[in-house]
C-alpha cells in the first residue's frame, strides 16, 4: 500500500505539491512512537529488542526529522542532506521491520520469552498496519521528490 501511494497520482500530488522540509518533518511522528514502544517494552508488552534500548534506533530518524526539515526550510540544507537523511531513515525503518519479522513466534531469534505477539491484538496491530506503511511512504515521496529530473531543475525547498 505504501508504494501504491508513494507512485499513484496522489503521491505525486504529496511529492511535488508539498514542500521538501515538510515531507521530512512528517517524519517526527517516529519520536513520540519510539518513546511510546520503549515504555511498552518496560511494561513487558513487547519485546525490549524492539526499543532503542534494545536494537532499534529509529528514533533517530525522528529526533532528527526536526532538525533536517529546519535546514531545508532555512535553505542550509540541500538535495544532499536530504538524500542523505532519508537514505539512513529507511534503513533504519527496515532495520526495525527485520528484528520485528525475526522476533515473532516462528523464528524466535532472540529468545522464546522475547517474541513479537503484541502486535496481533488491538491498538498494536496498528503499528504495523499503519504506522510503518505511513513512514515508508513519507521515504518513498522523499525518493520521488529528490530523485526525479524534475527536481533537479529547481532549487531544494
Amino acid at each position: 500500500m505504501a508504494v501504491v501511494l508513494a507512485f499513484s497520482p496522489l503521491g505525486r500530488r504529496l511529492a511535488f505539491g508539498v514542500p521538501l522540509w515538510a515531507l521530512v518533518l512528517f517524519q517526527l511522528f517516529r519520536f513520540p512512537l519510539e518513546l511510546a514502544m520503549h515504555r511498552l517494552a518496560t511494561l513487558r508488552i513487547m519485546p525490549e529488542q524492539m526499543t532503542y534500548t534494545g536494537r532499534n534506533f529509529d528514533i533517530l530518524t525522528g529526533a532528527t526529522a526536526i532538525i533536517v526539515a529546519w535546514w531545508l526550510a532555512a535553505g542550509r540544507g540541500g538535495r544532499r542532506l536530504a538524500l542523505t537523511w532519508n537514505v539512513l531513515g529507511l534503513l533504519l525503518l527496515m532495520n526495525v521491520v527485520v528484528i520485528a519479522m525475526i522476533s515473532t513466534p516462528r523464528v524466535r531469534f532472540f529468545g522464546a520469552d522475547q517474541v513479537n505477539v503484541f502486535v496481533t491484538y488491538t491498538p498494536f496491530v496498528w503499528l504495523p498496519a499503519v504506522m510503518v506503511m505511513s513512514a515508508l511512504a513519507g521515504h518513498l515521496l522523499i525518493f520521488r521528490r529528490l530523485l526525479s529530473p524534475r527536481a533537479h531543475a529547481r532549487p531544494v525547498t
